[in-house]
């Protein structure tokens, strides 16, 4: 089998108020194209009559009726470039075991859990009355409050944990070992953007806060994200750009002000490459949803 190398350093940003990523899919992500990557972050995919590839570590297989996969803390693995049908989802849920709280993995009561996030670091498919249960709670959450959805995920780890319905899928054990200067530098270079990304942001003053030359800068975040600074930096302003329009502001114009952005047109090319849609358009889509 081919042997991936150099999978890039994923961000995992949970939206404002919230402290986990959970997302739901109901179409697949035509054009797309999954990428090698990971992320500190456990990642919990829950596919539904779907059918696809899986390549987490050094396993590769498919899936034909579905899947339950929980994928550990810096396992390498592709996106899911699932089939799905008729009325069925994706739902794809990432979480630091950190969100927990410390000494919660401690406790006699919580020892299965931390037994089953060590166990994931391999990769797990689970299958049968596991699958089928934990499915359909992870698609309840989406109806329950964020310390509802918080008490709700407790119980699915403590179902999964008790579970011997799963098959490891990567026990050859390859894994990354982060380096805790590279995720430092990745934490600082992300804080540094976003308290900053409304103004005018040079490499140099980038390069700076990490110690590095611009020239490293540069190679370092592109290895370690899969994307350029510039890139990356667009993409902020114009997810901001987004959640100011949803908050029913007024003027684009200001919103690109807001955003970094140093006048209109700059402001409307990077929306159109980012979201495929006018900002005028977002806007009007957004407006549709609303109003129903």
């Amino acid at each position: 089998m081919k042997t991936y190398s150099n999978p890039f350093l994923e961000k995992i940003e949970p939206e404002f108020g919230n402290s986990f990523v959970f997302r739901n899919f109901s179409e697949p992500l035509r054009g797309k194209k999954p990428n090698w990557h990971y992320h500190p972050e456990m990642e919990l995919v829950y596919i539904e009559e779907g059918f696809g590839k899986r390549l987490i570590g050094n396993h590769f297989s498919y899936f034909n009726d579905g899947d339950l996969i929980m994928i550990g803390s810096n396992l390498p693995h592709y996106g899911f470039p699932s089939r799905l049908t008729g009325e069925n989802q994706e739902i794809v849920l990432q979480i630091h075991e950190s969100c927990f709280g410390v000494g919660f993995l401690d406790m006699v009561e919580t020892s299965s859990i931390r037994e089953l996030f060590e166990r994931s670091k391999l990769g797990l498919s689970f299958s049968g009355n596991t699958k089928s249960s934990v499915g359909e709670r992870l698609k309840s959450m989406f109806h329950m409050t964020s310390f509802e959805k918080m008490i709700e995920l407790i119980k699915i780890f403590h179902i999964l944990s008790l579970s011997e319905e799963f098959e490891i899928l990567n026990a050859s054990g390859h894994s990354i070992t982060v380096k805790g200067n590279d995720n430092s530098r990745i934490d600082s270079i992300y804080e540094f953007v976003k308290v900053n990304f409304n103004s005018k942001i040079s490499l140099e003053e980038v390069a700076r806060t990490v110690n590095m030359t611009v020239p490293a800068l540069c190679r370092f975040f592109k290895k370690s994200t899969g994307k350029t600074f510039v890139q990356f930096l667009n993409e902020y302003r114009i997810a901001t750009a987004c959640k100011l329009m949803s908050e029913d502001y007024d003027n684009i114009s200001i919103i690109a002000f807001e955003c970094g952005f140093n006048n209109l047109s700059n402001f409307n090319r990077a929306f159109r490459k980012i979201t495929g849609k006018s900002p005028s358009q977002y806007r009007m889509d957004i407006k549709k949803v609303i109003v129903g």
